[in-house]
């Protein structure tokens, strides 16, 4: 007989699991109504940049990275040079190799196939919710089954949440007037999911860095004004946080 507890067949460590998934579920909740907007916008906008449903199907699950695909549709409408396009992408979604770095400390004894299933739908608020887990525990308790099942749920219901809606943007594509003001909605779902993962001086310098730039560089051609505002405030964050720690 196993000499773990047992409730109702259950083991304690399989409750412990499923009680951390579901946990991770609800810390995700919060995010998930805009991200559900986000979501129909986005499949609206891979419709009406040119692409058929089947096409645009295949970005919102193969890509999945709604701020890359809504800066590349529009280059890739305008018939921008593909440099341009990849470009644009690979420097909106640096921020992912971040991820992909904070994680790996505590994802590194998983297999290489899980580790990469994991960093697939593991997006910026189920990223947050994660760390904020686990720089809540000792160091030695980060690898723990636990919370790994934490993050599965977090990343797995933002997932799931992103893909129905984006189809459903996919399906109703330019049935919905261009008089709704997507764009608005668009801006402000970004701004609900990403004000609660602002934390901390260096975070705070690079979010205030990119937007500046942003404004200030708009007139560029084929967008390279957000590229530029990307990399400057990655580059603010990173200089305020080193300059932090020699403080």
């Amino acid at each position: 007989m196993s000499p773990l507890r047992r409730f109702g067949g259950e083991s304690a460590q399989a409750r412990v699991r499923r009680d951390a998934l579901l946990e991770g579920v609800w810390r995700a909740a919060p995010s998930l109504v805009a991200t559900g907007v986000w979501g129909i916008v986005t499949g609206v906008a891979m419709v009406n940049s040119g692409l058929t449903p089947l096409q645009a199907a295949g970005m919102s699950l193969l890509v999945f990275a709604g701020s890359a695909q809504l800066a590349a549709l529009p280059l890739m409408a305008a018939q921008a040079p593909i440099w341009v396009v990849l470009l644009t992408a690979l420097v909106i979604n640096l921020r992912f190799v971040i991820f992909s770095a904070a994680l790996y400390p505590h994802l590194k004894h998983l297999p290489l196939l899980r580790r990469a299933l994991l960093g697939y739908v593991t997006a910026d608020f189920s990223f947050a919710v994660g760390m904020a887990r686990w720089n809540n525990v000792p160091a030695e308790q980060h690898g723990a089954p636990e919370h790994i099942a934490f993050l599965i749920g977090a990343a797995a219901s933002t997932w799931i949440v992103w893909q129905t809606t984006s189809l459903a943007g996919v399906a109703l594509g330019a049935q919905i007037p261009t008089a709704w003001a997507l764009d608005f909605v668009t801006v402000v779902s970004l701004i609900a999911l990403t004000l609660p993962m602002i934390s901390g001086r260096p975070a705070l310098i690079g979010v205030v860095t990119s937007g500046v730039v942003a404004v200030l560089a708009a007139p560029l051609p084929l967008r390279l004004g957000l590229v530029v505002a990307v990399i400057a405030g990655m580059a603010a964050a990173m200089a305020a946080d080193i300059a932090l720690e020699k403080s």
